[in-house]
């Protein structure tokens, strides 16, 4: 595994840590929890072949990680009762298309 892919990992766990103590300070334990859970929308890797390659951009190759699922993930941020899980899969993607950069 190369730095740059624990990089990777590391920053799905450190953002939505950031992210939580930031704005969702009261129960930011929980708000982690549920945002690091989203990590689970990689299962959509699963469905690939090879399913780990890590020259391969997963954002509009994978089913979960397309446009119009990451739309999707943006809507849901408006309705307060999905807006934690919501950040959590908008944090992912971002982290993905940043990725995809490097």
């Amino acid at each position: 595994m190369t730095w740059l892919s624990l990089l990777h990992l590391g920053l799905h766990a450190a953002v939505p840590g950031a992210v939580a103590l930031l704005a969702f300070r009261p129960n930011w334990k929980r708000a982690w929890l549920v945002m690091f859970s989203t990590m689970l929308v990689d299962l959509d890797h699963l469905l690939a072949d090879p399913i780990y390659d890590p020259d391969r951009c997963g954002i509009g190759f994978h089913p979960l990680h397309s446009y119009p699922a990451i739309a999707a993930y943006a809507l849901l941020l408006v309705p307060r009762v999905t807006r934690l899980i919501a950040s959590g899969l908008v944090i992912h993607m971002a982290l993905d298309a940043l990725d995809c950069v490097m």
